[in-house]
């Protein structure tokens, strides 16, 4: 995909209906994405990324209708407000309607998301991918921060953790968006893993039998997709804001990062 090729962006930002988040809690804030980390509000790091990659042709956030004022409030680049449905699903479908160029799919609250990151997941759809997930090592997300992620799925070639970064080719790869989104919740929803992968991919799976590709391969003919993992080099891509310990860890890192541009000037 060339660099400056227009995409659109889909920050999803909504959260469940009916329950209040700890760290937005603990924080005084009514959305997530509200709380403040390194001077603004986690959604805020986020948007400046996307902004800064070339190519961005328009920005979808997706919240609850309560949180728009409070988003158009804290945010510099210009977005389209997408409600959040009830679902997760229904809201990336929400998001993606009368969209003709690709799309970049991410959260709010993955603060150390960088243009080369955005940039590095696109570039897998020019290269024949319908579906683009970005991925991290686990020893190198280990070299990021030790404390930044504790839970990674283990194939036969390596230990992967999600990056909350997915790039799709157009509105026929959606329905992939949710299998792809969830995967964190598969620990916790066994049967969910057998609907999406087939109990005879799940079983190699768990016997270790799958290197990645192989299993984005079998996934992929389930949903007659070609898909394709991204393994970024830098860890810290799968570090996101989800409680305080990964707060704290992402707050290193993004006074890191800030130092060290300092230095380079």
């Amino acid at each position: 995909m060339r660099p400056d090729r227009p995409f659109c962006a889909i920050v999803l930002a909504a959260q469940r209906a009916g329950r209040t988040d700890p760290l937005a809690d603990a924080h005084g804030v009514a959305n997530k994405s509200l709380v403040q980390i390194g001077g603004v509000p986690l959604i805020r790091h986020v948007v400046d990324a996307l902004a800064a990659t070339p190519g961005l042709a328009r920005l979808r956030i997706v919240a609850e209708p309560e949180a728009e004022a409070a988003l158009r409030g804290v945010l510099r680049a210009p977005f389209e407000f997408v409600p959040a449905a009830d679902n997760l699903a229904d809201s990336v479908y929400a998001a993606a309607q009368g969209v003709s160029e690709p799309m970049l799919i991410t959260t709010s609250d993955n603060v150390l998301l960088t243009p080369a990151a955005v940039t590095e997941t696109l570039q897998a759809l020019s290269d024949g991918a319908d579906v683009a997930l970005a991925l991290a090592t686990e020893a190198s997300v280990k070299a990021a921060h030790p404390d930044g992620q504790r839970r990674f799925y283990r194939f036969a070639d390596d230990a992967y953790s999600n990056c909350n970064l997915y790039a799709l080719s157009g509105t026929a790869a959606t329905r992939a968006a949710e299998s792809f989104r969830s995967g964190g919740q598969f620990a916790k929803k066994p049967l969910r893993m057998i609907v999406h992968l087939g109990p005879i991919n799940l079983a190699l799976l768990l016997l270790g039998k799958l290197t990645l590709r192989g299993a984005l391969a079998r996934l992929g003919r389930r949903f007659r997709l070609t898909v394709a993992p991204v393994i970024l080099a830098d860890g810290a891509h799968a570090i996101d804001v989800d409680n305080t310990r990964t707060y704290a860890c992402a707050a290193e890192l993004l006074r890191r990062r800030r130092d060290h541009e300092r230095a380079a000037a």
